[in-house]
């Protein structure tokens, strides 16, 4: 393996970075929940295994840049719809969608504009579904819960979209493959 070969394009480090701090922060988000509402900490256990998703993203920028760069807002996606159906949509787990069309907007160089009207159809659909088709919650809150939980759920969309920001801030998105700029 090349030195080449260990390192990424900036548009994929900054991809590989926004999957690590959600990785990280997977475990601790029952513990908020707990912390912070005191129930429904059981159901947001559940909301863990999605970690294991996001930890594919690593392994597959090694086979393909473009791959990481795609399954990351896809991922987030898929989560957001299951975090929704099981906290319910008045949890505030749909902001998360807002995060998944960041990425998708900053994801993706110039000759990458399929993938990223494609992502952000993705995105989109998936909000459409759980605003309108996705039915009631798994688990059931108490109305001062859901503020609770929708308030530490606005925190943590504010949060990550605001790191997400300042990860591809001056990132260039234009298409050469060495992340530089050509001389």
């Amino acid at each position: 393996m090349t030195s080449k070969d260990r390192t990424h394009d900036p548009l994929t480090a900054a991809t590989l970075t926004v999957a690590w701090v959600i990785i990280l922060n997977k475990p601790f988000y029952p513990l908020s929940i707990w912390w912070r509402v005191g129930d429904g900490v059981e159901a947001s256990l559940i909301s863990v295994v999605s970690m294991f998703f996001f930890l594919a993203i690593p392994l597959l920028a090694r086979r393909s840049a473009l791959a990481a760069r795609v399954a990351l807002p896809l991922i987030g996606t898929i989560d957001t719809i299951f975090e929704t159906k099981l906290f319910g949509t008045a949890a505030g787990t749909e902001l998360f969608f807002a995060a998944c069309i960041m990425l998708v907007a900053l994801s993706f160089r110039t000759r990458e504009r399929y993938w990223q009207i494609g992502m952000t159809g993705v995105v989109f659909a998936g909000f459409l579904f759980t605003r309108y088709l996705i039915g009631d919650a798994l688990h059931i809150w108490s109305a001062p819960d859901l503020a609770k939980l929708f308030n530490l759920n606005a925190f943590a969309v504010a949060c990550l979209t605001a790191f997400i920001a300042l990860r591809y801030a001056g990132i260039s998105r234009a298409d050469h493959s060495s992340g530089t700029r050509p001389s």
